[in-house]
């Protein structure tokens, strides 16, 4: 009798699962393509004209030149977590961990954030690193990337002060943005409470789960090879700048933009990529609105924007894809 009541919860639980999943996939990708949607409405004929055209007199070269940097970023990411890995006592060769990484960027394309569980679940799979291990150490990874990634906006913020206040204000009334300030700190206030004084059992069980993750996100505080880390993480966040810098050559009514709008666009951008399911219709659509305070024409940012955020999203899938075939492979005795 008192199974039928467990098997109903489970499904629900289950249900609940599935239906969280589906809509964190859902959603941005709807809020993309209505961007896109709304993009494409908004301009004459002319205009759709005129973006068109200037996919086919950009000059490539310089996309080419941001890809083969882009490409470097990555190893560079393969590499440095080679160093998080060493801490907790394990090892991963190089070819694995960056097959890993490239796989884990196709899948953030899918579902947020599943490329960080695929990195653990394949070097767990290929070189039996216990998964809370190695999703700990990339679990650290990403508070340190945040942590730069907040560096570049102060950066971006104390270049062009007065530009970003208005940017952000137009898009997100003082109003508002107050509202989800506060609205965010409670929250955060209320999850702190429950996770340090709760006694519900799946409190417990975040608890235990966290437990397992801190081993991982420590090996940066106490690794011995700091300075090699912190190196790699600059050079990681300097390719990702030198990506976006070289592509604005790719139209003359970009390539004389300053360093004060190179660094506004790229936190744009940045934070467009790393909330949503790749920037899909968000990337360009924010990188245009950025660069009309620079005088430049939304025409020119939207197929600038386009044009970034495609060959990026082709390194992306070229690199997982290949990845995908060869890593098996290369590790068929495993």
């Amino acid at each position: 009798m008192s199974a039928e009541p467990n098997q109903n919860q489970s499904e629900n639980e289950g249900f609940k699962a599935a239906l969280t999943r589906w809509f964190s996939i859902v959603l941005p990708f709807l809020v993309g393509a209505f961007l896109v949607i709304y993009t494409y409405y908004k301009f004459n004929d002319q205009q759709i004209d005129q973006i068109k055209n200037y996919f086919k007199t950009a000059d490539y070269f310089y996309i080419y030149c941001a890809g083969i940097v882009a490409v470097l970023g990555n190893a560079s990411r393969a590499y440095r977590w080679k160093y998080s890995l060493t801490q907790l006592g394990y090892s991963s060769s190089f070819a694995n961990n960056f097959m890993a990484v490239s796989i884990g960027y196709v899948l953030n394309l899918t579902i947020p954030k599943s490329g960080e569980v695929s990195r653990a679940l394949l070097i767990k799979k290929y070189n039996n690193i216990p998964f809370d291990k190695g999703f700990g150490s990339i679990v650290a990874e990403r508070i340190i990337d945040l942590l730069v990634l907040l560096m570049f906006m102060l950066w971006a913020v104390w270049l062009q002060f007065d530009l970003v206040k208005k940017f952000i204000l137009d898009q997100l009334p003082l109003g508002q943005l107050i509202t989800l300030m506060v609205l965010s700190t409670t929250l955060l206030a209320i999850a702190f409470w429950l996770y340090r004084y709760s006694k519900w059992g799946f409190v417990h069980s975040i608890r235990d789960k966290i437990s397992g993750l801190r081993d991982g996100v420590m090996s940066v505080v106490h690794m011995k090879n700091k300075g090699a880390y912190l190196l790699h993480t600059f050079f990681i966040w300097f390719s990702y700048l030198l990506t976006f810098y070289l592509a604005i050559f790719v139209f003359p009514e970009t390539g004389h933009l300053p360093i004060n709008a190179v660094a506004s666009a790229f936190v744009v951008g940045s934070i467009a990529i790393a909330f949503t399911n790749s920037g899909f219709g968000s990337y360009p659509f924010l990188i245009a609105k950025i660069l009309t305070f620079y005088s430049i024409a939304e025409t020119t940012g939207q197929a600038f924007g386009w044009i970034v955020w495609i060959s990026q999203m082709l390194v992306v899938v070229a690199l997982g894809a290949i990845s995908f075939i060869l890593m098996p492979i290369m590790n068929r005795k495993k």
